[in-house]
């Protein structure tokens, strides 16, 4: 049976530019990802379903979030288009999780695409924003990026403009009933700034949780609402 559910919203955007997926190795290893494609035109769109498919076969290859989410990194950026200072490639913002029998969860991140945590202990955020709202604060802007998947900087650069690396990853131990939340931006922030709470959306069935994610994320900032997509997956071993 399965043990993830997605949905996505476009909100009032003219095309839909988020994209996730799913991916699974010998061992019972699934690598969960989520990208937030970085504008609405359809060769982001086409680009980044292509790149999320990249991030989740390569994360459940090496079996470790960092690792697979690096790989993948370094692929785009040694793309000699993306040395060309007249072309605006497609990037985005990338979150991925991997699970493994016996084995610790990992996540790893570059951009503001989330990982939450949802147990008996509690619904606890893993990542931290790379945006200016986190480098920059209290007047940096949430929208303007540190890091992304598609760039070329390296891990030197970024740590020097905006102290942290161009991938940052968590690793944390499961008890075996757990439930993983990806976000878009999209899909969290109109949530966080109303007066709701986005742990009041974990109970619930598996396949209604993430359409009620997006689906009230895009009502409270109607036409203004960016792509809202969340993929949620019950952890239980």
């Amino acid at each position: 049976m399965r043990n993830y559910a997605t949905a996505r919203n476009i909100g009032g955007r003219s095309r839909q530019c988020d994209a996730t997926a799913v991916v699974a190795a010998p061992g019972n290893v699934r690598a969960y990802v989520l990208l937030d494609g970085v504008g609405s035109s359809p060769e982001v769109a086409h680009w980044t379903r292509g790149a999320a498919l990249r991030v989740a076969a390569s994360s459940a290859r090496h079996q470790h979030a960092e690792a697979g989410l690096r790989a993948a990194y370094a692929h785009y950026a040694d793309q000699p288009d993306r040395w060309n200072p007249w072309l605006d490639l497609p990037h985005a913002a990338a979150v991925v999780a991997v699970t493994a029998p016996g084995k610790p969860l990992t996540v790893a991140w570059c951009g503001d695409s989330r990982a939450y945590l949802w147990s008996g202990g509690g619904f606890v955020k893993l990542t931290n924003d790379h945006n200016l709202r986190r480098t920059r604060p209290p007047y940096g802007r949430a929208n303007i990026l540190t890091s992304c998947l598609g760039s070329t900087k390296t891990d030197e650069e970024v740590e020097g403009e905006h102290g942290h690396p161009t991938v940052e990853s968590v690793t944390r131990a499961l008890t075996g009933r757990e439930r993983l939340f990806l976000m878009s931006d999209g899909a969290y922030e109109p949530i966080e700034e109303s007066t709701l709470h986005l742990e009041d959306f974990a109970p619930g069935a598996l396949e209604d949780v993430p359409g009620g994610i997006v689906e009230a994320a895009v009502e409270m900032w109607g036409e203004d609402a960016d792509n809202a997509t969340a993929l949620v997956a019950d952890l239980w071993y």
